[in-house]
């Protein structure tokens, strides 16, 4: 049996959900630019839910949505959820996105009824992968959740002033930036990951809006040597990892 995974101010079980909770989650949950006026986030493809609880804990969000497919990652993100201090404000509907946005965009929403912030930490391996589980490679794979998908369903969902916020592969970085422009969703920040300082970048962090401003780019590394991680990425994640 699968041990929970504790965190400073909660703890989530994972023992059904495909993808376990992994660096890129994590990054993402604490990246992302959360204000006062963000009173409404939606998180797709939640998985165990990590994002939405690390957001929660972050914000003083009143309404915290969540997007999960699979089953059994849906009743399990749903029981993290009740679980937490932070139940009463996040929800998490068993759907796929395109059928969410279709109900939620039928009639068209007021602005009220967007989100002030959206997160995906999207499945993103293009390529076919084959480990033998199933719903694991369904997880991992961009075919379940294609990026034109998610970047459409994102401009349709996202409020005037709102941001959205992703990690991707880096090499799908330049892509993503052409397909995100062509729904008028343009670059804020970009955060570029790599394991130590001789890796190579692996990641990009992202965060978009619907305004052209003059982006902010850096970069962030995770490790200085194994297990010898640096100042920037313990100052990310401290108010998560207990040993952090």
């Amino acid at each position: 049996m699968n041990k929970p995974f504790s965190f400073k101010q909660f703890t989530m079980q994972q023992d059904r959900c495909a993808m376990k909770i992994g660096t890129d989650g994590v990054l993402l949950g604490a990246w992302t630019t959360v204000n006062p006026n963000s009173y409404s986030i939606l998180d797709i493809g939640a998985g165990t839910g990590v994002i939405s609880l690390m957001l929660a804990q972050r914000s003083s969000a009143e309404n915290i949505e969540a997007i999960e497919l699979d089953g059994d990652a849906f009743e399990q993100c749903t029981e993290n959820f009740e679980n937490s201090p932070w139940g009463d404000r996040l929800f998490c509907f068993h759907a796929g996105f395109d059928e969410f946005v279709d109900e939620y965009t039928e009639e068209e929403p007021e602005e009220s009824e967007l989100y002030h912030v959206i997160v995906s930490n999207p499945p993103f391996h293009i390529e076919e992968v084959a480990s033998g589980d199933n719903a694991r490679d369904t997880a991992r794979q961009n075919t379940s959740l294609p990026f034109n998908e998610l970047v459409e369903g994102v401009s349709k969902l996202l409020t005037k002033d709102g941001s959205f916020n992703t990690i991707i592969p880096f090499k799908e970085e330049t892509n993503f930036l052409t397909l995100a422009e062509k729904f008028g969703l343009f670059p804020k920040r970009i955060t570029r990951v790599k394991g130590n300082p001789s890796n190579e970048i692996k990641r990009s962090l992202l965060e978009f809006t619907f305004s052209k401003a003059k982006i902010s780019i850096n970069e962030l590394v995770i490790e200085k040597e194994r297990h010898q991680y640096t100042n920037a990425y313990k100052k990310l994640t401290k108010d998560f990892y207990l040993k952090m």
